[in-house]
């Protein structure tokens, strides 16, 4: 996983998605806005596999809590940029 710091505190911040998942593009393009709108500097890691995709995680945490099912699948639940920034506000 990627850190970032803010402070002193490193936050840890990973992409997971499964190969050729239509939403990736979207949130990953909305972690880096939310990255920017806090002012975080972050390399954030990705991780293409067997995933619920997409899925982003804060310090090991899904932001959008647990998926029902952890195969791999387009989630019906995609990160959304309230919950995102609360995640990341939260590990800040």
């Amino acid at each position: 996983m990627a850190r970032c710091r803010r402070g002193t505190e490193m936050i840890r911040v990973e992409l997971q998605s499964v190969a050729g998942c239509p939403h990736v593009d979207a949130a990953r393009a909305l972690l880096r806005e939310c990255l920017l709108e806090l002012q975080l500097d972050a390399a954030v890691s990705e991780k293409v596999g067997e995933y619920p995709s997409p899925t982003i995680l804060v310090n090991g945490a899904d932001v959008m809590g647990a998926p029902a099912s952890q195969a791999a699948a387009c989630r019906l639940d995609v990160p959304t940029r309230q919950r995102l920034l609360a995640a990341l506000r939260r590990a800040a």
